[in-house]
């Protein structure tokens, strides 16, 4: 067996203890799971998932699909005002 070694980690208590919870379900503690995320983090070169300021949702990604396809869509209506586009009340 390898040498271990002591680490402390200093986090707020929510997630920490939603962490716990989540692993104790998966079959293991937050030393095992971190020991899972280091492993994995060494063996790709990489943290093993992606860090992301903003990553849209299906919602906003299938908006934005549907405008690029108008967009390229030569016989899509076209506007070249906005009054002539803008909902008016009923009068």
């Amino acid at each position: 067996m390898s040498e271990t070694t002591n680490l402390t980690i200093r986090m707020d208590k929510e997630p920490k203890e939603q962490a716990e919870q989540l692993f104790s379900e998966l079959g293991m503690n937050m030393t095992t799971a971190f020991t899972v995320f280091v492993r994995q983090a060494v063996r790709q070169g990489k943290i093993p998932f992606q860090i992301s300021l903003n990553i849209p949702n299906a919602e906003t990604i299938a908006a934005t699909e549907e405008a690029n396809r108008i967009s390229r869509d030569p016989n899509a209506k076209r506007y070249s005002r906005y009054h002539s586009y803008r909902i008016l009340p009923n009068e």
